[in-house]
Order: C-alpha cells, then structure tokens, then sequence
C-alpha cells in the first residue's frame, strides 16, 4: 500500500463503565492475563507497557499471536496508544487509542481507530470487533466477568485454534520484529 491510499474515517466505540477510572484502566493495562474483551487474547510484552515497547496479543498458550503493535502513548490513567496489527493480514499498521475519562458515577471510557487503510480486511475486523470490545470490557469491569454469550464464543474460538493461519505463530512475531514494523 502507498502513503496515498485512503484511509477509513475515524472510528469511536464508546460506552460508559460504572467504575472509578483507577479500575478501568487496571483492567485495561493487565498483561499476562486473559483478557475477555480482546477476544480471550493474552497482552504480551517484553518491557511492559511503555512508550516505543512492543506489545503482542496472543493465544493462552503462547503459540500464536492475532495482533502486535507498538506502544504509542501511556498516560495512566487517561490514555493509552499503540499501533496495531493483524499478523493475519499483509495490511499495514494502523492506530488504535483508549481513552478514559472521569465522569459523574464513573468512566467514559473509549476505543478510537485512526489511520486504518480503506477496504482492507483489517478496516473489515476492526469495524466488527470495535463495539464487542467495548461491550465486554463494561462487563469484566462492573461485574468481574463476560457474559454467557461471550464465554460461550471464547470456548468456541479456543476450539477454533489449531485452525490458525502459520503466519500467526508467535515465533513468527518475535517483539524484535514488531519493534521493526
């Protein structure tokens, strides 16, 4: 793709979260955890989450990798960026930003897409991976858990697994090559 290409409009999935925003961001930022809201991924790093640190979201089992990014901006607890990329597509990198912010009974809390190449396969997933992440990620955070339905997916896609394309293999994403994207 050239530095020409159209790039889709800016995306915002947003939702409110009836938690202090210190819980929120927690929730946001945990690594080596299972994370729900990210499709049951794992975040990955190998300094933590900092600014110019690459950061990877993988299977439980550490064999494959569905995104890797480097991180752009880490605000605690108001902000956090990365770039972002499927390791199943050849599309270039894109942004992807939380923010949080403090609001009467809670968190305003938001996903922004930027700089996603116009009818790509990633601007296809992000658009349809942008509201259940918010929406998950309410439910982790106010009740401790996804809901059924989401729990039923997850088991679903971890049965799905060893369908995974071989460019997605973790060994294939080593964090010095993400650093290099």
């Amino acid at each position: 793709m050239t530095t020409e290409q159209a790039q889709a409009d800016k995306a915002v999935y947003q939702v409110y979260i009836e938690a202090p925003i210190e819980k929120v961001w927690n929730e946001l930022v945990k690594t080596d955890d299972m994370l729900p809201f990210f499709f049951g991924s794992v975040c990955k790093t190998k300094n933590g989450l900092a600014v110019g640190e690459p950061m990877a979201m993988e299977t439980t089992n550490g064999k494959y990798r569905s995104v890797v990014g480097t991180v752009l901006e880490f605000d605690p607890p108001n902000r956090y960026s990365h770039t972002f990329k499927f390791t199943g597509y050849d599309d270039p990198p894109c942004t992807v930003t939380y923010e949080l912010k403090s609001v009467e009974g809670g968190t305003q809390f938001s996903l922004i897409t930027t700089n996603v190449p116009a009818g790509t396969k990633t601007e296809k997933g992000m658009a349809q991976g942008g509201n259940f992440i918010v929406n998950t990620f309410k439910s982790v955070v106010e009740t401790g858990g996804p809901a059924f339905g989401t729990r039923l997916m997850l088991g679903v896609m971890g049965l799905a697994q060893p369908f995974t394309p071989k460019q997605c293999r973790a060994e294939l994403w080593s964090f010095d090559r993400i650093r290099d994207l």
